[in-house]
């Protein structure tokens, strides 16, 4: 590796202390006594993780070889490979758990969706970078950017994976607000989002929220019309979820909202996973109950207590301790990376870096708050902890490709 006294360790140390941290909660979740309630195939998840951390390092070294021009180059053709191979993916693709998101390729189940990400990053930090004209009335740069993100959240939708494209459309106001889109303007846009949480919770938390957004565009912006509109937005959302709670979804979504916003109407039911988890993360108190020995985990009370509940079985096992060593870890690791971004010079290479981190984060959040009742159950991973070997070596790709670009900062900023 060049330059070698410049690599960035921290960032690969934080990898690493992640990747033990979800390999040991692996371990808990499949063996000891729960693996009675468990079939074989799932049994072996310990194994098959560990040997995607093993090949995923691996090609992490090997990328640190990659002259970072590369990236920029082939970043349109692999979008285009990923959005292919997404859309076969939905007519060809292996159906599992709900969502027909994997594509058996010489035996080897990849989720393409994990891959779309990077491609999407990759492509629009690539356009991006010769658009830095970035204002308010730059109209068509910002629709194109919405529509390069919009092609592939639509792709995964139509494999029925939901929260993986809320993850890919969280992309949006990030990069637009780095790229130079004014602060009230990036607050519009995810005020839809904003505006639809609050009032899933209750009718006078989305009025109160869209009130509330109004007059912070209006002291960002000085302009009443955009103020105005966001109240006009507000009403739109508010009205669209309402209609949306009452008349669009099936009895068993909504049954899941409620369940959200009160798990005791159906403790057996819809409202189970969000009572579990919970009492699994509430019962480890300060320092756990010990490694395998949680209740909750080793009963089988958990859901998918490997991916997406796996913050559960640590917060059990370990507690309050175990869980704050884990935030820790990911606050450090987003710092880094928000750092290596402020610091490099070029345009591509600070938008790839900081989309990753937001992707992350979005991860995060969202991961953590379904296992906390605080968001609705969606069925994301949390990066390099949760059992899943596309989304490990996914996850991974993009962090080299971060190194490599902060490696090679100074070489790189010649290209701008």
């Amino acid at each position: 590796m060049r330059n070698s006294n410049e690599f960035n360790w921290p960032v690969l140390f934080a990898w690493a202390g992640l990747a033990i941290f979800g390999l040991i909660a692996i371990y808990s979740a499949t063996q000891g006594e729960v693996a009675q309630f468990l079939p074989d195939y799932i049994q072996n998840n310990f194994v098959r993780q560990s040997i995607w951390v093993g090949l995923s390092l691996t090609i992490l070294v090997a990328i640190q070889f990659t002259s970072p021009r590369t990236f920029q180059g082939v970043a349109y053709l692999f979008y285009g490979v990923t959005i292919i191979l997404a859309i076969v993916t939905v007519f060809a693709g292996v159906e599992v758990s709900g969502s027909r998101s994997w594509l058996s390729i010489f035996g080897l189940r990849l989720q393409v969706s994990e891959f779309l990400k990077l491609a999407t990053i990759l492509a629009v930090a690539n356009y991006l970078t010769h658009k830095r004209d970035m204002t308010a009335n730059n109209v068509k740069t910002a629709f194109t950017t919405i529509l390069l993100i919009l092609l592939p959240a639509v792709i995964v939708i139509l494999q029925n994976d939901t929260g993986t494209a809320l993850v890919i459309l969280s992309l949006i106001p990030v990069v637009l607000f780095w790229s130079g889109l004014p602060y009230g303007l990036s607050l519009i846009m995810i005020s839809p989002a904003i505006i639809g949480y609050f009032t899933v919770i209750g009718l006078p938390f989305g009025i109160t929220a869209a009130v509330i957004i109004a007059i912070a565009v209006l002291f960002l912006q000085k302009s009443r019309w955009y103020s105005l509109s966001v109240l006009v937005l507000g009403l739109v959302v508010i009205i669209g979820t309402e209609v949306g709670l009452q008349h669009v979804l099936q009895p068993h979504q909504r049954a899941r909202v409620e369940a959200f916003v009160n798990p005791s109407l159906d403790p057996q039911g819809a409202g189970w996973n969000v009572l579990q988890a919970t009492t699994a993360v509430g019962s480890g108190g300060v320092t756990g109950k010990g490694f395998m020995e949680g209740t909750q985990t080793q009963l089988r009370f958990l859901p998918e207590q490997w991916t997406d509940f796996i913050y559960c079985v640590i917060g059990e096992e370990f507690g309050f301790i175990g869980s704050s060593i884990l935030f820790l870890l990911y606050t450090f690791l987003f710092l880094r990376l928000m750092t290596m971004a402020s610091n490099h010079k070029h345009p591509f290479a600070q938008l790839v870096i900081i989309s990753v981190t937001f992707l992350y984060f979005t991860h995060f959040v969202i991961n953590i708050g379904s296992a906390t009742a605080v968001l609705p159950i969606m069925g994301v991973p949390l990066p390099f902890v949760s059992y899943g070997g596309s989304a490990f070596l996914a996850n991974t790709i993009m962090l080299a490709v971060c190194l490599n670009l902060d490696l090679n900062k100074r070489s790189f900023s010649i290209y701008r």
